[in-house]
């Protein structure tokens, strides 16, 4: 079986096609730049140059391709509707001329619940799109990545840079990409996931100052706290808004109504492991992840440390 992997060089995407390659498939990855994707082909897998921009490639991508797993979605310095909207129709109706076996698509938890938010909006009715299109489907519908934590809180702490808190922030059930991988290639093969959604999240949900005192106690560092309430969000929003060159900031911004809505982005999961046959006690936990995040962090930092102070030692040649 040979599978479509699309966004194969982003946080999630990569993982994917690691675990598909493991677990036995041949693997194609759609990449625009091929050169900047040679790992992927290292790893095992062929890259086809394409993108969900230029529907024509799409078409070539597809050939004798079984089943699509689909974890795109617009970088951050580019409009979010092209590739969220456009690029995912685009793909669908290029997968069903292709007539491929299983699409899987990562979407976004509770996105039907924020019609207001233009990604989440889109997720949504990408989701009732690929329901309606008649090819064998499974939507895993997630909240956040755990490799998204390390910029926004783990560098900050361990750097004593600020780390910036929006409002009263809800509790996100984050999980480790490498986790969420697992369901993205399990459903492949699995008959009680197809035609179904699904949310996949981790093992608990964290609000913001639960992550910063986790690693000020793991780093043994105070954290700088600063934050920026709503409502400065939502009006740098308005402003920016009227103006055409900040429309894409805009709906970025946007997606603050989600995170300070108060209500927790998590899920009942039982269910869901059960569906795929996956048992919920390999699934890793953000202290674990954390905990060996900065354990390497804090030896390079001393291994750094204790090679400086060697150099000092050096005696000069004159």
């Amino acid at each position: 079986m040979t599978i479509l992997v699309v966004g194969a060089t982003g946080t999630l995407g990569r993982q994917i096609v690691r675990r598909a390659l493991d677990e036995g498939y041949q693997v194609r990855c759609l990449v625009r730049v091929p050169t900047k994707a040679n790992f992927l082909r290292e790893w095992g897998a062929d890259l086809t140059k394409g993108s969900l921009l230029n529907p024509a490639s799409l078409d070539y991508a597809l050939e004798d391709i079984d089943m699509v797993i689909d974890a795109s979605t617009a970088r951050p310095s580019s409009p979010i509707r092209p590739t969220d909207w456009d690029g995912k129709v685009s793909l669908i109706q290029a997968a069903v001329k292709a007539k491929v076996k299983r699409f899987v698509f990562c979407s976004i938890l509770d996105a039907e619940k924020y019609p207001d938010v233009p990604l989440m909006e889109m997720k949504n009715c990408t989701e009732k799109f690929l329901a309606e299109s008649g090819l064998n489907y499974t939507v895993l519908r997630l909240s956040g990545f755990f490799q998204g934590l390390i910029s926004q809180y783990a560098i900050p702490v361990i750097e004593g840079q600020t780390v910036w808190v929006t409002g009263e922030a809800c509790p996100i059930a984050y999980m480790n990409t490498q986790d969420i991988a697992k369901f993205a290639v399990k459903a492949l093969s699995t008959p009680a996931t197809e035609n179904h959604s699904f949310p996949v999240v981790g093992p608990r949900a964290w609000g913001s100052y639960e992550i910063v005192r986790l690693c000020e106690r793991i780093t043994g560092r105070d954290a700088k706290i600063a934050r920026m309430q709503t409502e400065t969000v939502r009006l740098i929003r308005k402003v920016v808004g009227f103006f055409k060159w900040g429309n894409n900031l805009a709906e970025r911004l946007a997606f603050t109504e989600v995170v300070t809505s108060g209500e927790a982005l998590d899920a009942e999961m039982e269910s869901v492991y059960e569906a795929f046959g996956l048992d919920p006690e390999e699934m890793t936990t953000l202290e674990d992840y954390m905990n060996e995040y900065f354990s390497k962090i804090m030896k390079k930092l001393n291994e750094l440390n204790y090679d400086s102070k060697k150099d000092k030692k050096k005696k000069l040649p004159f």
